[in-house]
């Protein structure tokens, strides 16, 4: 029997975004397949991890390219960035919590990439005077992310309508980052 490699890792994610703490053989069932099998494909937890990593950020990558970050405003394009983001957002709420993925030199220079071309929307939302300036463009992005995260497991848990995702995250966020105009 063959395996498919990105099955494989879609369920690991789907279920270890839901339990972080799902053992190998629960990771194994969730795959439709033997524990030795996982194995040889992933020698242990932490290669799981990584290879969910690569896998994850290069879906979010994926969702990135979809919102086409340059096109019109800042405000539009983060509204698109959060739809697209939706089917990864469990992965990403996985993998922003895995603290191992943050340690050491070894840090994937996917999160790098990504990091970048979503700061760089909101300094152009800045510049362009959409999004307030006293806020940096870095903690704008890892609030993304923490939204995104939140809006994942609140959709897992059945406490917010997957139809009300990107709403509910989009508006969140442009609320606090919007730059307001200063009465006198």
């Amino acid at each position: 029997m063959t395996v498919d490699r990105e099955q494989v890792l879609r369920s690991a994610g789907a279920l270890l975004s839901r339990k972080a703490t799902a053992t190998m053989d629960e990771v194994a069932r969730a795959a439709g397949i033997g524990r030795a099998t996982l194995h040889r494909h992933f020698a242990g937890r932490d290669a799981l991890v990584r290879a969910l990593e690569d896998f994850g950020l290069g879906e979010f990558e994926s969702a990135v390219d979809a919102a086409r970050l340059h096109e019109g405003d800042a405000t539009g394009a983060l509204r698109r960035l959060v739809t697209a983001s939706q089917p990864a957002s469990g992965l990403l709420a996985f993998l922003t919590s895995e603290n191992q993925l943050f340690e050491g030199e070894d840090l994937n220079e996917g999160w790098s990439r990504i990091d970048g071309r979503i700061a760089e929307l909101f300094r152009r939302g800045q510049e362009e005077g959409d999004f307030r300036i006293d806020l940096s463009a870095s903690w704008l992005t890892e609030a993304l992310y923490g939204l995104i995260s939140a809006g994942a497991w609140s959709v897992q848990t059945g406490r917010l309508a997957a139809n009300d995702y990107q709403f509910m995250i989009a508006e969140l966020l442009l609320g606090g980052c919007t730059r307001r105009s200063v009465k006198e």
